[in-house]
């Protein structure tokens, strides 16, 4: 009876060690969208007193954490079982998105697209407040679709339950990892306020630093998340094109460009193939984003009454 204890004891902590790597390894692959993510959720909490910030960010990691454990887990899951051909097709659809998203913001950075619409802000906080959250949760579902299409590609082959608990451990943790950095972000400016008043002056000075940084790891945040969207997006086409054998030489091609460039650094060629593959997945999706982008346009355009 022991020796039947340990063996199952040791098939559980292979298992456990197995759907730990799958999770690592799935996670990391959906670092792109987090970053996106996480550059993303701040604003939603510009405009609101201090005091509110962290029970707004509280209520979309709330929701967060029901988008991907309700309804996309489930959904994911009936998908691998009942439709697995199509993963690659949804997947490819989120690329698409992504591209499309950060393609927008590049060319608004720039000075193109078009000017949103205004908005009537006569309303009271609180209906602010839950029209910000409902928002937020709204474009959550999207990017946690987005993880959880990434992670569930990684397991497809994996057993139902070794899917399940994979989906779920990358849904919190990234849910976690997520939000817990946007609370530090929004409050690390009161932070700065409060150590600028200790007599300290190394409290000081860390203070200051806080509050003048603040706004431009915002926008470092803000570049790295949408060159991450092309990026990952890209990279999700061309790897679906592939793998689908719809067109495989834009992968090819990225493949064999990186290769010769690697090869052609020694010592470093690793890290150089990484980031050739990273900047033409990304070039790659640039310009379907930017062609995605166009389209939208003029159908929004045909779409607007002549003034």
């Amino acid at each position: 009876m022991l020796d039947d204890i340990a063996g199952i004891t040791k098939l559980a902590a292979a298992s456990l060690d197995d759907i730990g790597a799958a999770t690592a390894k799935a996670g990391s692959k959906a670092m792109g969208v987090v970053v996106d993510d996480a550059a993303v959720t701040p604003r939603y909490v510009v405009g609101f007193t201090p005091d509110r910030e962290l029970p707004i960010v509280g209520k979309i990691a709330l929701g967060s954490i029901k988008n991907k454990l309700i309804f996309l887990l489930p959904a994911a899951l009936a998908l691998s079982a009942f439709a697995p051909w199509a993963i690659t097709p949804i997947l490819m659809l989120g690329g698409a998105y992504l591209c499309f998203e950060g393609a927008e913001k590049v060319i608004e950075a720039f000075g193109g697209g078009h000017a949103e619409a205004v908005v009537d802000t006569a309303v009271d906080a609180k209906t602010l407040e839950d029209q910000k959250v409902s928002g937020a949760i709204r474009t959550d579902l999207i990017l946690s679709a987005e993880i959880m299409a990434i992670a569930l590609a990684d397991v497809a082959e994996s057993p139902i339950l070794t899917q399940a608990l994979v989906l779920a451990a990358v849904g919190i943790a990234i849910t976690i990892g997520v939000y817990g950095f946007v609370a530090l972000i929004v409050k690390a400016d009161d932070i700065g306020l409060h150590l600028a008043t200790k007599p300290s002056t190394l409290a000081q000075a860390v203070g200051r630093g806080l509050v003048k940084g603040m706004p431009i790891l915002m926008k470092i945040l803000s570049i790295v998340g949408t060159a991450a969207m092309i990026w990952v997006g890209g990279g999700i086409l061309t790897h679906g094109l592939e793998t689908s054998g719809v067109l495989a030489a834009p992968a090819h091609l990225i493949h064999d460009v990186a290769e010769h460039a690697g090869a052609a650094l020694a010592g470093i060629g690793g890290a150089v193939s990484w980031i050739v593959t990273a900047a033409m997945n990304g070039l790659f999706g640039l310009v379907v984003g930017g062609a995605i982008a166009l389209v939208v346009g003029l159908f929004h355009k045909a779409r607007t009454p002549a003034h």
